[in-house]
């Protein structure tokens, strides 16, 4: 069955992109951030150490959380676009192990692949950091950048380990009775256990961190996280929830479509539905919390470390928000390329591009409004807590200019994503596209 993979790589390299992007960038995120910890490891402590030290464990500990959960939840898709080639090989005589080991090579290749072209990319991206760190006087100007054992280890050992983890998780669903009754109930415990730890850090940062300054935002930020990840594992009961309340407003042909689309078809939306939730979740709490902390300081003195707190904030949301943006693109793309077959079906039942392009704007809007509300109810984990413990107020003084930029940003994506791989799904005659 390794040949077999090895085959599939080489005939079918498409199927596999969404995969090996995912698993770039996420080892090109933490070989950057591990790197840093090369720089400090040959430097005295007067030079910056302590700031390259924190900015590495904490910007690569939630990218680490972030591209463990990205990695699963691609690598899963691509396995359920394949269901019938897997389907044919167990109906050929393939066994449960022998399935398990193709996809399990499988991800091992493409994310070891995706290691080795991501070392240039986390090189160029740990001296960016480095830069960034130099130039707000965190770290000497005579620091000379790192790049070795600490970046190499984590990266590689990282993106292979996460890809090994999220291959055998996925594996286990080509068993014909896993296949057969979907058991969402580990799923569902996730969610909640992540939920319930990210209320824990934002009761903590109300009451034990009240008084305690910007190291509030230690707690603060984990809240919104934690909370984003839970939910995003509930996407599809979200899905559904939101097609339910939504549906009645999207009338006529196209509406019902769409309805009926999601409806049809929740688990692989859902998986489109993540990356927008987790995007909005963390932006516009990582954004409204440095907003408090600003107003709160304002004429105050502040300690040396808030402007390590302040850069790292707005470089991990940054990188977080690349990262999840291009997961959001690399799913919507996937998941809509897949239903080739499925669209030229529709047009020979007598629908047309317009209307198809319709119909697949309106699941945009279920999935984009699924994931901005559910990014905006995670984003308050992060920022009432926060507004208790520094400003003093529930409702923090804020304008939702900011939310509603980067809503506008998710929206973007999800329609530049859905409507152009529909427009390219679409060409050509339909029943070439039927027999695919």
């Amino acid at each position: 069955m390794i040949a077999v993979a090895l085959r599939n790589l080489r005939h079918r390299p498409g199927g596999f992109v969404a995969t090996f992007l995912s698993a770039f960038l996420g080892a090109t995120l933490i070989m950057a951030f591990a790197s840093l910890l090369d720089t400090a490891s040959s430097r005295p402590a007067a030079d910056g150490t302590d700031s390259l030290v924190t900015t590495a464990s904490v910007g690569g500990g939630w990218c680490l959380v972030i591209v463990a959960f990205a990695v699963t939840s691609t690598l899963s898709l691509a396995v359920r676009q394949r269901s019938e080639q897997i389907e044919l090989l167990r109906r050929a005589g393939a066994t449960r192990p022998q399935l398990r080991r193709m996809i399990v090579g499988e991800a091992l290749v493409v994310a070891l692949l995706a290691s080795v072209v991501a070392v240039p990319a986390g090189w160029l991206l740990g001296r960016w950091l480095v830069s960034l760190l130099q130039g707000t006087g965190q770290v000497a100007a005579s620091v000379s950048p790192g790049f070795g054992l600490f970046a190499l280890v984590a990266g590689f050992g990282v993106t292979l380990l996460g890809s090994l983890v999220a291959a055998l998780a996925t594996a286990r669903r080509t068993s014909p009775a896993l296949s057969r009754r979907p058991k969402p109930l580990l799923r569902r415990i996730g969610a909640v256990l992540f939920l319930l730890i990210g209320a824990n850090c934002s009761v903590l940062t109300a009451t034990l961190m009240d008084g305690k300054g910007i190291d509030a935002m230690q707690t603060a930020g984990q809240a919104g996280i934690w909370a984003s990840i839970g939910l995003a594992l509930l996407a599809p009961e979200l899905l559904r929830l939101v097609t339910v309340v939504l549906g009645p407003l999207l009338r006529g042909v196209t509406g019902s479509l769409a309805v009926t689309g999601v409806h049809a078809r929740t688990r692989p939306l859902a998986s489109a539905v993540m990356p927008v939730l987790l995007f909005t979740g963390i932006a516009t709490g990582t954004v409204y919390m440095q907003g408090i902390e600003d107003r709160a300081a304002a004429g105050q003195l502040q300690p040396d470390f808030a402007r390590d707190v302040q850069t790292l904030n707005y470089v991990v949301v940054g990188m977080i928000t690349v990262f999840v943006a291009v997961m959001l693109v690399n799913t919507l793309v996937a998941a809509t390329a897949h239903r080739r077959r499925e669209f030229a079906q529709q047009r020979l039942a007598g629908a047309t591009r317009p209307q198809l392009l319709a119909m697949v704007s309106l699941e945009g809007v279920l999935i984009t409004a699924t994931g901005v509300v559910g990014g905006l109810i995670a984003s308050m984990f992060t920022i009432l807590p926060y507004g208790l413990a520094r400003a003093d107020r529930l409702w923090p003084d804020a304008s939702p200019l900011a939310f509603g930029l980067i809503a506008a940003v998710a929206v973007a994506l999800t329609g530049f994503a859905l409507l152009n791989t529909v427009s390219r799904t679409t060409r050509g005659p339909a029943t070439t596209a039927v027999h695919a």
